[in-house]
């Protein structure tokens, strides 16, 4: 027990010893730190100041542009369809896909055989019944000569049956000659109310002729228009699509042939939400005729064409939002139906408006303004319109300030900064970096081009002029190889 009670108290001893000894440490260490503290042969912290770049807010007057996908359409589309049917004897030979036809240009020749019978027979009834009208024309005639023959024969019964009377009244003739008279006369009347009727049939029988020959006319103008159908011309000069009619096939009245679509009557339809279409309405609310240009990108050559806002959609389609308006192309060289182009909007001026980077805007609306002694402001502004990397804010209170042109996360209201402002001369665009392609890699390019029935003939030219140079821009090749697959 005497043992055990030697070593706790050894063991209390040591760890007591050994505290001291930390805290004593601990002492000598905090007042190390404090001197140096004191010590005043050090220099000042100094505010840490951040570059930024600067550009000044100078209203003006800017036309925003608006961007959307749109498709070419044609305003001129005719679907060439069989008027009657029978077997195609002969085709045009521009009667082919992407065939350009003229006006008045014979495209499809149908078998006339039937139409011409039928022609042959319309005639020959025609010529009945113009014979019809004329035997009802003659008949009429006689039948008025005939009645007046019956009238003349009354007047003479009517004449002698007033002479026996008279001498039946002398007592000259007899009750039996006056009798005779009065039967002859009722005879003429009767004989005179017959040749009426037989007129009133003749002038019946003429009416029904006339109107015979006119069902004849009708139906000869009806055979002439059926043997006509069977030639199918150009209505205008136009490209063949859709096209669907061989030599020797036999087609069915109405049956669907080709397409024959206006290449130079071109439109452009796009889709816009309610907020763009509003943008683009004038003070009256009506929609101004804005000027367009619509771009198509072929393997980097873009192809590009202006054109006008003409319409708008009459109604919104079922499930769907915003407004459809239609836009005339002008100029649309190597454009196609079907095309999906990009359409810029030139929408109305806006005055007293500044062009700035969106990296200028944080999503609050505000921007850094900077202020006395090279300090930044955190200023409010009106956002109106986004355009590609840049916004078009309202100048206001910011006319003639400068703004910091990129933030970032090191900057904020307070912060000194050394302003970076932009040179005097602009700087030169950089040059568009350019490939030494090798033999096979350029031969597979070339044949890619050449192959390609997508490009127009002077969009390929072009193209093949580039590949065909010593150093070709990568951005071309790039695109090609993307619709390669490589």
């Amino acid at each position: 027990m005497r043992f055990l009670r030697r070593s706790l108290t050894g063991l209390f001893l040591l760890a007591l010893t050994a505290g001291l000894l930390g805290w004593a440490a601990l002492a000598v260490i905090g007042a190390i730190e404090a001197r140096r503290t004191r010590d005043a042969g050090g220099p000042p912290a100094e505010e840490r100041v951040f570059a930024a770049n600067v550009l000044t807010v100078t209203p003006a007057d800017i036309a925003p542009v608006l961007t959307v996908v749109g498709e070419v359409r044609s305003r001129r589309t005719l679907e060439v369809r069989a008027a009657t049917g029978g077997t195609v004897l002969r085709l045009s030979p521009n009667f082919e896909e992407g065939g350009r036809v003229a006006a008045g240009e014979l495209l499809v020749a149908i078998d006339p055989a039937d139409a011409e019978a039928a022609l042959a027979v319309a005639r020959a009834d025609l010529a009945e019944a113009e014979a019809a009208l004329a035997d009802a024309e003659r008949t009429l005639a006689l039948a008025r000569d005939e009645l007046a023959a019956a009238a003349e024969q009354e007047a003479l019964r009517a004449r002698a049956l007033v002479r026996a009377r008279d001498l039946a009244g002398r007592g000259v003739g007899s009750e039996a000659a006056v009798e005779t008279a009065e039967l002859a006369a009722s005879q003429a009347v009767q004989a005179t109310l017959s040749r009426r009727a037989a007129l009133a049939q003749a002038e019946t029988r003429l009416d029904q002729a006339r109107i015979a020959l006119e069902r004849r006319r009708v139906g000869l103008a009806e055979a002439e228009r059926a043997l006509a159908n069977t030639r199918i011309v150009a209505e205008f000069d136009g490209v063949l699509s859709g096209v669907a009619a061989v030599e020797g096939g036999r087609v069915s009245a109405n049956e669907r042939l080709a397409d024959l679509i206006d290449p130079a009557a071109l439109e452009v339809s796009f889709r816009l939400s309610t907020t763009q279409y509003g943008q683009l309405l004038d003070a009256s609310g009506r929609l101004p005729p804005a000027t367009i240009e619509a771009v198509l990108d072929v393997f980097g050559a873009d192809l590009t064409a202006r054109g006008a806002i003409t319409r708008e959609s009459g109604a919104v389609g079922e499930g769907q939002t915003g407004r459809v308006l239609f836009a005339s192309l002008e100029d649309a060289a190597g454009f196609r139906p079907g095309d999906f182009v990009t359409v810029r909007i030139t929408e109305p001026v806006l005055s007293g408006v500044a062009r700035l980077p969106a990296a200028a805007i944080d999503g609050a609306g505000m921007v850094l303004a900077l202020g006395p002694g090279d300090r930044l402001e955190a200023v409010p502004v009106r956002l109106l319109r986004r355009q590609g990397d840049e916004v078009i804010v309202e100048a206001g209170a910011l006319a003639g300030r400068e703004v910091v042109a990129e933030r970032s996360p090191f900057l904020g209201a307070g912060i000194r900064v050394r302003p970076i402002r932009p040179g005097a001369a602009a700087a030169a665009p950089p040059e568009p970096e350019m490939l030494e392609l090798t033999p096979e890699r350029r031969a597979a390019l070339i044949a890619f081009v050449e192959a390609s029935d997508q490009m127009p003939p002077e969009a390929k030219a072009r193209v093949l002029d580039q590949l065909n140079a010593e150093r070709v821009p990568a951005q071309v090749v790039a695109r090609i190889e993307s619709r390669m697959g490589g």
